[in-house]
């Protein structure tokens, strides 16, 4: 693989630490910032809203650029954003650099892909795509609890500078090792993009993505203060939960891959939602104790993201029979969808917590996964009656932003 894939590699990992190391600082920002919980949830939200909108309109106006061009302004507007939270002075400042790194988030991965294929020849293409996205692994396993641990040991602000490094060294590598001319196909226009918003199947598996994520994100956004409140965890051992998380969260993302691999993409996707509900049900009662929670928070890993090869692979086995026009649209506005999921998610668990308390977070959550689990149970039946098989689409890689 050539040294310009490792560049990519490593802005994934930045962009990845940046967008879920929020999660493991909220007590630790709400107590600075003297604003509540909830309100420090808030900026999970924004960044997912920055990632949802910056995705398909940005994609879509910046399609003539030259592509490393638009790689190292979009390095440099993720680096000002973090630089912005490091500097900010207060929470409506944060907010607005939240949004900020998520709208450059969003059209990175977008173009991101499509510069790793180029770099390679076309049988290591998958390959290619598969190493760049390692690098939102790895933030997951190693980025989120290192930086959640500087920010509790040397305050939130820090994590931000470091995550700003990060960016620095990313954009120094892309403009050293990226060469200047990748020939790319120009993105698809917003209108292309609007028209696949028009397809009722493909608008039922966004619908799926976005329940499945929201669930996820009610109770996962407040991880830390349940950890710390319910559990009785140290602020300074919820890096470590965050780290046992992360390892859970990369082994899932494998089984998924397999298990939609062997048995389809619907009855993957039935089987990892219903264990989701199960586990975060579960939760209601083991946050209580500390082991007990930990084991939990172990499973919860491994199905968290495990949804998201089946969910993939299904949005361009329906793709292929309503819009093959637009493939690589309906597999992106999925991608938006996972997004819009994790901002209404987040939103919806800081109104829960506001009125009804940190654990009524973990049940609820469990009640909307259930609701993508009966999309999923529909989708399979309604494919069932159109003649369709569940059988699986071998992607090669499957990237979840």
């Amino acid at each position: 693989m050539p040294l310009a894939l490792w560049a990519l590699t490593l802005s994934a990992f930045a962009i990845g630490t940046t967008e879920f190391v929020i999660v493991g600082l909220i007590p630790t920002i709400a107590d600075s910032l003297q604003v509540s919980v909830p309100s420090a949830g808030l900026l999970v939200s924004l960044y997912a809203m920055g990632v949802a909108i910056g995705a398909p309109v940005l994609t879509a106006l910046t399609g003539r650029l030259p592509r490393k061009q638009l790689l190292l302004g979009l390095m440099a507007l993720f680096t000002i954003g973090n630089l912005v939270a490091w500097m900010a002075p207060g929470y409506y400042a944060l907010m607005a650099a939240r949004v900020l790194t998520g709208l450059a988030h969003g059209v990175f991965f977008s173009i991101g892909s499509t510069i790793a294929t180029s770099l390679v020849p076309k049988e290591k293409a998958a390959s290619a795509i598969a190493l760049m996205f390692t690098g939102l692994t790895v933030a997951l396993v190693t980025g989120v609890p290192l930086g959640t641990f500087i920010g509790q040991h040397f305050g939130w602000q820090a994590t931000f500078l470091a995550v700003s490094l990060l960016g620095v060294i990313a954009f120094i590598g892309s403009w050293i090792l990226i060469p200047g001319h990748i020939a790319s196909a120009v993105p698809a226009s917003l209108l292309t993009q609007l028209a696949v918003l028009k397809k009722p199947r493909l608008l039922l598996v966004y619908a799926m993505t976005a329940l499945g994520y929201g669930g996820t994100f009610i109770a996962f956004t407040y991880l830390a203060p349940i950890l710390q409140d319910i559990s009785g965890f140290s602020p300074s051992a919820v890096g470590l939960v965050m780290l046992v998380y992360g390892v859970s969260v990369s082994v899932g993302n494998i089984w998924g891959g397999k298990l939609a691999d062997k048995k389809g993409p619907i009855r993957a996707l039935q089987i990892i939602f219903a264990l989701l509900a199960l586990v975060l049900l579960v939760l209601t009662f083991t946050a209580h104790n500390k082991w007990l929670a930990l084991l939990t928070v172990l499973a919860w890993g491994a199905v968290a993201f495990g949804n998201v090869p089946g969910l993939q692979v299904y949005v361009v086995q329906r793709a292929e029979r309503d819009a093959p026009q637009a493939i690589d649209v309906a597999s992106g506005l999925n991608i938006a969808a996972f997004n819009v999921g994790i901002a209404a998610g987040a939103w919806a668990g800081g109104l829960i917590v506001s009125r009804f308390g940190l654990m009524t977070t973990p049940w609820i959550g469990a009640l909307v996964v259930v609701g993508a689990w009966a999309l999923t149970t529909l989708a399979g039946r309604l494919d069932r009656a159109d003649g369709v098989a569940d059988k699986p689409v071998n992607l090669g890689a499957v990237a979840m932003h």
